[in-house]
Formats: structure tokens, C-alpha cells, sequence
């Protein structure tokens, strides 16, 4: 499993349901609210052998009132 961070942006007065949408899939190891320009940061264990960015298009970026994501790949836990 790889581990990437993904950050979410939502449509103003929607974070609740974007939230409760990204938990209820099962997708997410950890997923927090957030102060400063993101609302939301999930954690995401990806299957070694999948392809991040289809993984992350077809299980999560479908989310309604998501605005804007950014995805952070991880190399070593230390």
C-alpha cells in the first residue's frame, strides 16, 4: 500500500456533506477538518497496484461540492 495525503476544497457551506460522502465510501484511512485554504485532509492507502490518479478519479474525486483537491504522494515514513 502507498500513502498520499489529499487535501480538499469545498463549496462554501458544503463541507459537512463532502465530508460525510468521503467517510461513508471507506476509501480514507483518517480524514480531519481544517483551518487556512483547505477544509478537509484525508489520508488514503492506495493498493500497490493501482495507478494513483485513477484510484483517487474513480473512488473519491466524484464527491459532489468538491471545488478542488491537491494530492501530496508520500516516499518514506520515518
Amino acid at each position: 500500500m502507498h500513502c498520499v495525503f489529499v487535501q480538499f476544497r469545498c463549496v462554501p457551506g458544503k463541507t459537512y456533506e463532502v465530508a460525510t460522502a468521503i467517510y461513508d465510501r471507506e476509501i480514507v484511512s483518517e480524514l480531519y477538518s481544517t483551518s487556512g485554504d483547505w477544509d478537509l485532509i484525508a489520508k488514503v492507502y492506495i493498493p500497490d497496484d493501482a495507478d494513483v490518479g485513477h484510484y483517487l478519479n474513480e473512488n473519491l474525486f466524484d464527491v459532489p461540492n468538491i471545488s478542488r483537491t491537491l494530492t501530496t504522494m508520500t516516499f518514506k515514513a520515518f
